[in-house]
């Protein structure tokens, strides 16, 4: 029993961290939902694109360097961020793995609309996902309410393409600013290889590979009709522990979505 519990407490930690982890972390919207109007902006006229993306994080020295590889599909303000939580490294990320794929949710995939202002974490192992609406008061706004202006600082080569190293601000209408580090690639129509910034004194660097401008199918933006869905990423970890512990730990009677 003690076993169980604490692979469910265990497990219950993993869950709080996914929100920040389980999608491209720079320039996210305040909840989690995938990608701000500012973050957008960096892409141009790229607006449909897929790619291999590596997310490195690197905080204080306790923490060190977290590595998140996945796969990222992009049209027009609509994204969606596959990954394998037994890829990521580093920190909590190597603590988590091994706990979430005993629960079946090593296997992520996020989905954020800003158009219907909702997100969706999916888990293909339990056959579900969590739907929740965006509260970031930004999502949906057109990238016209944005300007960007750019400096360049030098030129370098990033995984054999020739690109422009620019320092990007980008301001929106109450004259708030976000700002990057660009790399563009001048041989893939200026598209960002690797960008970076700076916050909650971490430093944030987003690496694309494997990059390809086709549209990407409208489905990849659907959760699939045949998962349960759940209102809430805790009734969904409710439930999948009861299912383990077989109903022992009474008093946690998670409500169910009808």
């Amino acid at each position: 029993m003690k076993t169980h519990t604490r692979a469910a407490l265990t497990t219950l930690l993993c869950l709080n961290l996914l929100p920040a982890f389980a999608q491209p972390r720079m320039g996210a919207a305040p909840d989690g939902s995938g990608m701000n109007p500012a973050m957008a902006k960096l892409f141009g006229d790229n607006t449909t694109f897929t790619a291999n993306l590596e997310d490195q994080i690197n905080g204080s020295s306790a923490a060190g360097l977290r590595t998140i590889p996945g796969k990222i599909a992009f049209d027009s303000g609509k994204m969606r961020f596959d990954m394998n939580m037994g890829e990521a490294k580093g920190g909590e990320m190597d603590r988590a793995a091994a706990q979430m794929k005993s629960m079946g949710m090593d296997q992520i995939v996020t989905i954020s609309l800003p158009d219907k202002k909702t997100s969706y974490m999916i888990y293909p192992g339990l056959q579900a996902y969590v739907e929740t609406p965006m509260k970031n008061p930004e999502a949906g706004e057109p990238e016209s309410d944005f300007k960007m202006q750019t400096t360049e600082l030098g030129k370098e080569t990033i995984d054999g393409h020739p690109c422009v190293k620019n320092k990007a601000v980008v301001t929106d209408e109450k004259g708030s600013t976000n700002e990057f580090t660009v790399w563009n690639a001048t041989d893939m129509k200026n598209f960002p290889l690797k960008i970076e910034a700076h916050a909650g004194g971490m430093t944030i660097t987003m690496l694309y590979k494997d990059v390809k401008f086709e549209k990407p199918d409208a489905k990849l933006f659907e959760p699939p009709t045949d998962y349960k869905k759940y209102d809430n990423q805790m009734n969904l970890m409710q439930q999948e522990i009861m299912k383990r512990m077989g109903g022992a730990m009474g008093g946690m009677h998670p409500p169910e979505r009808p």
